[in-house]
């Protein structure tokens, strides 16, 4: 039996059975790199990364498929990957495929669990391929004069995800090709490979076209692929007027693997439920995090039998102590401690009025309750679902209001028809009168309902195609247990002159708007663990020094454009009164003479009295000044007094 203070903990794998399946879908990721092999992607181009070395725009595709699928070795070794290669007269050997893959096509890579074998194998071949730059032109001959119709490359990619693909992954398809039109002035393929791609994306594959621009080749979507791959609108009337976002077409070979990572992790729903706007009224939306932390992979336990290493399942056993025997799941029960046990030796007579820290159970109530009333208690016997409750002012949601991370909220046709338009009208209208809504969400079976604001957010563009989706943002709203009073301190304020001065060299470290993309700053600390672990999974050396912390101040830069700047803000605040007193430090009790500031420290310094102090204040004054505060008294002397002689 769980221990009383258990009684409203349900225990991990308990709760992955109480959970919406809808929220462990699309977990796995599947992705086919469709890669063209046409004569314009075995063109030979100077590498610019070697010297007199060629390369193509084939072989930056394949090593940008290689390095994606080295880093999903450490981060999602659960995940699998394809390689299929389109326009070459290089026809599949595998078995499996050799029968419907259409002609011109080459699966050389099927749709398989990321693994180290095919993954070397693949950079051998780029390794061959780099020393003879015609090895890729040998090995996946390009065809001449007509091409591949774009339909039978969609039909191919179809065939392929269907044997290979689990059918609860998420499924893609990046697209790499570098010809805007492949069939010139023919309606009949055009219409061909949008139908054909309209089975593929009902099947739930997404493509993500990367189109290879040139300075010597722009790439053109409106003349072909506007008309094949729309983009995903809420209007239904808008369909037919979409334009793909240029953003997508890549100027520059180089930025390839750079945008394949922007891409690279899939947007699972975290959960897919029905939306009540009134009795009877209902349609389906999908939920979307926008913010995720990234975190180590789980570890696993090993047993090792000497030869080998066996993966060990762990699982957790309750044992009923009296009878050392396994207790069933089933039977588990979950209770509550009620207070402490009464007094013996005490009657009921005695102990009649007398203050007591105990509490009898009433007759007819137990304090035990099964996993199912704990649900109960928990989701109040509501169904995952959304209700709108109603309309507010968009005034009336405030910044403190926002406690949690926001979930943005979506259309899902395919469980109601009709929710695409009703989700649109909702969203036009309460952005037209300035409105949010309040609904009452439960997202999973095992959550507790909560009361969220529903803010619209309207489609914005910026040149080079959108980039926020229409929708509502799902902000929970806080309890009264949330909201707390927060305290007010009055600092000192610094004077306007110490202001100036500071601003003169922030101004001149500023970045520009745009020139910071965070997404091209991975955690440094995970980049770390994650290099090691692929490092040890290919039988690599791993050399620390040659690993690159991205987020690690250019120093110096910052001396060059701010260096003197800082010296004299330094030297200002130095003067400044108010920038050298030591501030009291709070507690239940204010302690008496605390603050001690840098002329008081310097003066006991010279007569050598610092020894006077007492050990906070000495603490107090090495915090002020970035300095540590570990050790004993002795030690923070004289790191005083370095700092004091240094400065």
């Amino acid at each position: 039996m769980p221990p009383f203070d258990d009684w409203n903990t349900i225990d991990e794998e308990e709760e992955e059975e109480l959970q919406d399946a809808a929220f462990f879908e699309g977990k796995r990721d599947v992705i086919l790199f469709c890669i063209d092999c046409s004569e314009s992607m075995h063109e030979l181009r100077d590498d610019p990364n070697y010297e007199d070395v060629k390369t193509s725009h084939l072989f930056t595709a394949l090593e940008a498929a290689m390095q994606i699928q080295k880093k999903k070795v450490v981060v999602g070794p659960n995940d699998s990957v394809g390689i299929v290669l389109f326009n070459t007269a290089r026809s599949s050997e595998a078995k499996n495929h050799a029968t419907e893959i259409k002609k011109n096509s080459f699966v050389y890579q099927p749709i398989t669990l990321i693994s180290a074998p095919a993954i070397q194998e693949l950079i051998q071949l780029l390794d061959a391929a780099r020393e003879d730059p015609d090895l890729l032109k040998f090995t996946f001959p390009p065809i001449t004069g007509k091409k591949m119709p774009m339909g039978d490359v969609f039909t191919s990619c179809n065939w392929v995800l269907r044997d290979g693909a689990p059918k609860t992954a998420s499924k893609r398809v990046f697209l790499i090709t570098d010809d805007d039109n492949p069939h010139p002035g023919s309606k009949q393929l055009v219409t061909s490979a949008r139908t054909t791609l309209l089975d593929l994306t009902q099947s739930g594959v997404q493509i993500e076209p990367f189109f290879i621009a040139t300075p010597e080749k722009p790439f053109e979507p409106t003349k072909f692929y506007s008309s094949v791959l729309l983009p995903n609108v809420l209007n239904d009337e808008d369909e037919d007027t979409g334009v793909l976002p240029e953003s997508i077409s890549i100027t520059r070979i180089d930025d390839l693997l750079s945008q394949m990572h922007f891409h690279e992790v899939p947007k699972h729903a975290i959960f897919s439920i029905p939306f009540q706007l009134a009795d009877g009224f209902v349609i389906s939306i999908k939920g979307y995090g926008l913010v995720t932390e990234q975190k180590k992979g789980t570890y696993k336990y090993f047993v090792d039998l000497g030869d080998r290493m066996e993966v060990a399942n762990s699982r957790t056993v309750y044992v009923d102590e009296d009878q050392q025997a396994e207790v069933d799941k089933t039977e588990m029960v979950y209770g509550m401690s009620l207070g402490a046990a009464p007094v013996e030796g005490v009657s009921d007579d005695e102990d009649e009025g007398a203050d007591t820290d105990c509490r009898a159970v009433p007759l007819g109530k137990r304090p035990f309750y099964t996993a199912d009333e704990i649900r109960s208690f928990r989701t109040l016997d509501l169904e995952p679902s959304i209700k709108l409750l109603g309309f507010k002012n968009r005034t009336e949601l405030a910044f403190e209001d926002s406690i949690k991370h926001s979930v943005f909220i979506y259309p899902n046709e395919l469980k109601y028809s009709g929710s695409k338009r009703t989700f649109a009208a909702l969203l036009k209208k309460m952005i037209e009168k300035k409105k949010i809504g309040l609904v009452l969400a439960l997202t999973r079976r095992n959550a507790a309902p909560v009361f969220c604001a529903m803010l619209p957010q309207a489609e914005s563009g910026e040149e080079g195609g959108w980039n926020e989706p229409a929708g509502f943002h799902l902000i929970p709203l806080p309890f009264a247990d949330d909201i707390r009073a927060a305290p007010l301190e009055e600092a000192f304020r610094a004077p306007d002159e110490l202001k100036d001065a500071a601003r003169v060299w922030i101004d001149k470290l500023c970045v520009k708007d745009g020139a910071y993309p965070p997404d091209s700053y991975p955690n440094p600390a995970l980049a770390y663990h994650n290099a090691q672990l692929q490092a040890s999974a290919f039988r690599e050396e791993f050399d620390p020094e040659a690993f690159e912390d991205l987020t690690r101040p250019k120093y110096d830069m910052i001396h060059k454009r701010a260096g003197n700047l800082m010296k004299e803000w330094k030297r200002a605040l130095l003067t400044d009164e108010s920038a050298n007193v030591v501030p009291v430090t709070t507690g239940s009790k204010r302690k008496a003479d605390v603050s001690v500031d840098e002329a008081e420290i310097r003066s006991k310094h010279e007569v050598g009295a610092l020894a006077k102090l007492r050990v906070d204040q000495l603490k107090d004054f090495l915090k002020s000044k970035s300095q540590p505060v570990s050790g004993k008294k002795a030690e923070l002397i004289d790191r005083i007094g370095d700092w004091l002689d240094a400065h």
